[in-house]
Protein backbone atom coordinates (compact mmCIF):
# COMPACT_ATOMS: atom_id res chain seq x y z
CA UNK A 1 0.00 0.00 0.00
CA UNK A 2 1.52 3.71 -0.85
CA UNK A 3 0.48 6.15 2.07
CA UNK A 4 0.54 9.83 1.64
CA UNK A 5 3.88 11.36 3.07
CA UNK A 6 4.02 13.21 6.14
CA UNK A 7 4.54 16.78 5.09
CA UNK A 8 8.39 18.05 6.60
CA UNK A 9 6.87 21.06 7.75
CA UNK A 10 3.08 22.76 9.02
CA UNK A 11 0.72 23.76 6.56
CA UNK A 12 1.13 27.44 7.66
CA UNK A 13 5.06 26.98 7.55
CA UNK A 14 5.36 28.27 3.84
CA UNK A 15 3.66 31.77 4.41
CA UNK A 16 3.64 34.12 3.41
CA UNK A 17 5.12 32.74 -0.12
CA UNK A 18 2.99 29.89 0.12
CA UNK A 19 -0.49 29.45 2.13
CA UNK A 20 -1.64 27.46 4.76
CA UNK A 21 -5.11 27.04 2.74
CA UNK A 22 -3.49 26.41 -0.72
CA UNK A 23 -0.52 23.70 1.00
CA UNK A 24 -3.83 22.14 3.17
CA UNK A 25 -5.88 21.55 0.31
CA UNK A 26 -3.52 20.40 -2.04
CA UNK A 27 -2.07 17.96 0.27
CA UNK A 28 -5.16 16.62 2.06
CA UNK A 29 -7.35 16.16 -0.97
CA UNK A 30 -5.19 16.34 -4.43
CA UNK A 31 -2.11 14.34 -3.29
CA UNK A 32 -4.44 12.12 -1.03
CA UNK A 33 -6.12 11.11 -3.68
CA UNK A 34 -3.53 10.25 -6.04
CA UNK A 35 -2.21 8.07 -3.39
CA UNK A 36 -5.15 6.52 -3.91
CA UNK A 37 -5.98 5.47 -6.77
CA UNK A 38 -2.33 4.69 -7.54
CA UNK A 39 -3.12 1.56 -5.23
CA UNK A 40 -6.00 1.40 -6.51
CA UNK A 41 -4.12 1.09 -10.00
CA UNK A 42 -1.55 -0.86 -8.73
CA UNK A 43 -3.42 -3.70 -7.81
CA UNK A 44 -5.28 -4.10 -10.97
CA UNK A 45 -2.23 -3.95 -12.67
CA UNK A 46 -0.77 -6.42 -10.24
CA UNK A 47 2.20 -3.80 -9.14
CA UNK A 48 1.69 -4.84 -5.58
CA UNK A 49 4.83 -4.46 -4.04
CA UNK A 50 6.64 -2.31 -5.93
CA UNK A 51 7.66 1.01 -5.74
CA UNK A 52 6.32 3.78 -7.48
CA UNK A 53 9.70 4.49 -8.73
CA UNK A 54 10.18 0.94 -10.15
CA UNK A 55 6.35 1.01 -11.77
CA UNK A 56 7.10 4.61 -13.01
CA UNK A 57 10.68 3.30 -14.79
CA UNK A 58 9.17 0.41 -16.15
CA UNK A 59 5.55 1.56 -17.72
CA UNK A 60 5.82 -0.58 -20.71
CA UNK A 61 6.31 -3.64 -18.56
CA UNK A 62 2.55 -3.31 -17.06
CA UNK A 63 -0.61 -4.19 -18.67
CA UNK A 64 -1.56 -1.83 -21.58
CA UNK A 65 -5.06 -0.99 -19.85
CA UNK A 66 -3.63 0.12 -16.87
CA UNK A 67 -0.85 2.48 -18.24
CA UNK A 68 -2.48 5.56 -17.85
CA UNK A 69 -3.85 5.08 -14.88
CA UNK A 70 -0.43 4.34 -13.75
CA UNK A 71 0.87 7.05 -15.50
CA UNK A 72 -1.61 9.68 -14.35
CA UNK A 73 -1.80 8.65 -10.38
CA UNK A 74 1.48 6.97 -9.86
CA UNK A 75 2.84 10.33 -11.76
CA UNK A 76 0.80 12.58 -9.46
CA UNK A 77 1.87 10.66 -6.46
CA UNK A 78 5.86 10.73 -7.21
CA UNK A 79 5.42 13.95 -8.35
CA UNK A 80 3.94 15.88 -5.32
CA UNK A 81 5.99 14.03 -2.96
CA UNK A 82 8.66 14.98 -4.89
CA UNK A 83 7.57 18.51 -5.21
CA UNK A 84 7.08 19.06 -1.04
CA UNK A 85 10.51 17.92 -0.58
CA UNK A 86 11.39 20.25 -3.07
CA UNK A 87 10.11 23.10 -0.41
CA UNK A 88 11.43 24.62 2.53
CA UNK A 89 9.79 27.11 5.01
CA UNK A 90 12.79 29.47 5.19
CA UNK A 91 14.09 28.14 1.61
CA UNK A 92 17.63 27.04 1.77
CA UNK A 93 20.41 28.41 -0.70
CA UNK A 94 23.17 26.68 -2.90
CA UNK A 95 26.46 28.40 -1.35
CA UNK A 96 28.22 30.43 -3.90
CA UNK A 97 29.80 28.90 -6.58
CA UNK A 98 33.36 30.11 -7.92
CA UNK A 99 32.94 28.75 -11.38
CA UNK A 100 30.71 31.91 -12.52
CA UNK A 101 31.52 31.99 -16.30
CA UNK A 102 32.84 28.60 -16.88
CA UNK A 103 32.47 26.66 -19.91
CA UNK A 104 29.60 24.38 -20.37
CA UNK A 105 30.46 21.16 -18.85
CA UNK A 106 33.37 22.29 -17.32
CA UNK A 107 31.90 21.36 -13.58
CA UNK A 108 31.57 17.86 -12.21
CA UNK A 109 29.16 16.47 -9.21
CA UNK A 110 31.84 16.94 -7.05
CA UNK A 111 32.10 20.37 -7.59
CA UNK A 112 28.67 20.52 -6.28
CA UNK A 113 25.08 22.06 -7.86
CA UNK A 114 25.99 25.58 -7.69
CA UNK A 115 29.01 24.84 -9.68
CA UNK A 116 27.24 23.24 -12.51
CA UNK A 117 24.99 25.39 -12.84
CA UNK A 118 27.14 28.08 -13.21
CA UNK A 119 29.38 26.09 -15.83
CA UNK A 120 25.63 25.60 -17.66
CA UNK A 121 24.07 28.71 -17.34
CA UNK A 122 26.65 31.22 -16.72
CA UNK A 123 25.22 32.05 -13.20
CA UNK A 124 22.19 30.90 -10.72
CA UNK A 125 20.62 34.14 -12.14
CA UNK A 126 20.73 33.26 -15.76
CA UNK A 127 19.56 29.72 -14.91
CA UNK A 128 16.29 31.67 -12.64
CA UNK A 129 15.58 33.35 -15.57
CA UNK A 130 15.75 30.32 -17.91
CA UNK A 131 13.67 28.29 -15.20
CA UNK A 132 11.16 31.55 -14.61
CA UNK A 133 10.53 31.34 -18.80
CA UNK A 134 10.30 27.73 -19.03
CA UNK A 135 7.59 27.66 -15.77
CA UNK A 136 5.66 31.22 -17.23
CA UNK A 137 5.65 28.86 -20.94
CA UNK A 138 4.47 26.07 -20.25
CA UNK A 139 0.88 25.65 -21.04
CA UNK A 140 -1.75 24.04 -19.07
CA UNK A 141 -1.18 21.82 -16.12
CA UNK A 142 1.88 20.66 -15.11
CA UNK A 143 5.87 20.74 -13.74
CA UNK A 144 9.01 22.33 -14.63
CA UNK A 145 11.57 20.79 -13.41
CA UNK A 146 15.64 20.93 -13.14
CA UNK A 147 16.80 17.42 -14.31
CA UNK A 148 19.87 15.65 -14.77
CA UNK A 149 19.80 14.25 -18.36
CA UNK A 150 20.91 11.09 -20.03
CA UNK A 151 23.78 13.11 -20.83
CA UNK A 152 24.75 13.69 -17.08
CA UNK A 153 24.00 17.47 -18.29
CA UNK A 154 21.75 19.30 -16.12
CA UNK A 155 18.77 21.04 -18.14
CA UNK A 156 15.28 22.54 -17.37
CA UNK A 157 12.78 20.83 -18.73
CA UNK A 158 8.49 20.77 -18.64
CA UNK A 159 6.28 17.55 -17.91
CA UNK A 160 2.75 17.85 -18.67
CA UNK A 161 0.03 16.82 -16.46
CA UNK A 162 1.25 14.05 -14.49
CA UNK A 163 3.90 12.46 -16.18
CA UNK A 164 6.92 12.03 -14.52
CA UNK A 165 10.68 12.83 -15.54
CA UNK A 166 11.77 9.70 -14.23
CA UNK A 167 9.49 7.54 -17.06
CA UNK A 168 11.42 9.89 -19.36
CA UNK A 169 14.65 8.93 -17.75
CA UNK A 170 15.56 11.88 -16.37
CA UNK A 171 16.79 12.59 -12.86
CA UNK A 172 14.93 15.12 -10.91
CA UNK A 173 16.48 17.30 -8.56
CA UNK A 174 13.97 20.09 -7.83
CA UNK A 175 10.37 20.82 -8.81
CA UNK A 176 7.63 23.78 -8.90
CA UNK A 177 4.00 22.39 -9.86
CA UNK A 178 2.39 25.19 -12.15
CA UNK A 179 -1.23 23.47 -12.21
CA UNK A 180 -3.63 26.03 -11.23
CA UNK A 181 -4.80 24.32 -8.24
CA UNK A 182 -1.01 24.95 -6.89
CA UNK A 183 -0.93 28.31 -6.68
CA UNK A 184 -4.96 29.81 -7.78
CA UNK A 185 -6.23 30.79 -4.49
CA UNK A 186 -3.45 32.95 -3.40
CA UNK A 187 -2.20 34.16 -6.86
CA UNK A 188 -5.00 34.09 -8.63
CA UNK A 189 -4.06 33.61 -12.42
CA UNK A 190 -0.51 34.93 -11.94
CA UNK A 191 1.26 32.42 -11.88
CA UNK A 192 4.68 34.79 -12.38
CA UNK A 193 3.80 35.73 -8.73
CA UNK A 194 3.74 32.13 -7.94
CA UNK A 195 6.96 31.56 -9.55
CA UNK A 196 8.71 34.71 -8.05
CA UNK A 197 7.48 33.56 -4.64
CA UNK A 198 8.47 29.73 -5.06
CA UNK A 199 12.07 30.93 -5.58
CA UNK A 200 11.77 32.76 -1.62
CA UNK A 201 10.91 28.32 -0.89
CA UNK A 202 12.93 26.51 -2.77
CA UNK A 203 15.06 23.60 -1.74
CA UNK A 204 17.95 24.08 -3.45
CA UNK A 205 20.06 21.99 -0.38
CA UNK A 206 17.85 19.24 -1.16
CA UNK A 207 18.19 19.56 -4.34
CA UNK A 208 22.12 19.13 -4.08
CA UNK A 209 22.00 16.23 -2.28
CA UNK A 210 19.70 14.86 -4.65
CA UNK A 211 22.71 15.94 -7.79
CA UNK A 212 25.65 14.60 -5.41
CA UNK A 213 23.99 10.97 -5.44
CA UNK A 214 24.61 9.93 -8.55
Amino acid sequence: MFELPKLPYGFADLEPNYDAATVELHYSKHHATYTANLNKAAEAAGLQGKSVEEILRNLSDAPAEQRTALTNHGGGYFNHNFFWESLSPKGKKLADSTLAGAKVGGATAADGLAAAIDSKWGSFEKFAEAFTAKALGHFGSGWVWLVVNAKGELEITDTHDQVSPITLGLKPLIVIDVWEHAYYLKYRNVRADWIKAWFNIANWEKAEERFLQG
